[in-house]
């Protein structure tokens, strides 16, 4: 059927109606072979032409009509193995295909919809806030608090930023090696100068 899709329990819904058909093939023979070994093809009459009278004529021919039948729906079911393993395994593969193909499209998003960077870190002082906070030299920054590639003039905003929010954690987010990476960055003094005690420079785009 072009209907639903064949799934593994089917086709083990087949084996096991091919294995019964077997059985009753099987038990059909094993008839035949109680009439004294008569088989398919032996002569149900004796040399006169009379029907045998040492055999159940009704059986034999019952026995071997059965299992011409049987034969025939065996060869079908086989069929229908085959073609449903078949649909499965095309299946299997068409899913792999998809996974693959579903797994490259998230990546390749995941590529586009990397937010534009405005600024980048070309400096970290060890012991820092900024360095204290895991801000690496060569953070590319898309988001400094309130501060976006939209909105972002001149390296003042962020120095405007940065006095507001002396002793607040700023949310800060950076692109390092192809991934967004989120910092929570808290302004603050410290030996060194600045509140921050990182270098931060504007990227020309």
């Amino acid at each position: 059927g072009g209907g639903r899709p064949v799934t593994v329990s089917d086709v083990q819904q087949l084996v096991r109606r091919k294995d019964e058909i077997e059985a009753q093939i099987k038990a059909c023979y094993e008839l035949l072979e109680g009439q004294k070994g008569v088989g398919m093809h032996e002569p149900l009459v004796d040399a006169e032409g009379f029907p045998r009278a040492d055999i159940d004529l009704y059986q034999v021919r019952t026995a071997r009509h059965n299992i011409i039948c049987l034969q025939n729906d065996h060869k079908a079911l086989m069929k229908q193995v085959e073609e449903a393993l078949h649909k499965l395994h095309a299946r299997e593969k068409e899913k792999h295909a998809k996974d693959e193909a579903e797994a490259l499209a998230e990546a390749m998003s995941q590529s586009q919809s990397l937010p534009q960077a405005f600024a980048k870190v070309n400096a970290v002082t060890p012991g820092s806030p900024a360095s204290v906070s895991g801000l690496q030299v060569d953070d590319e920054i898309v988001e400094f608090g309130s501060v976006n590639a939209n909105n972002f003039q001149n390296l003042q905003n962020i120095a405007t930023v940065v006095q507001h929010s002396e002793g607040r954690p700023l949310s800060v987010t950076v692109i390092r090696g192809g991934r967004r990476v989120h910092v929570g960055l808290t302004p603050k003094r410290w030996a060194g100068k600045g509140l921050l005690g990182c270098n931060i420079i504007p990227l020309q785009r």
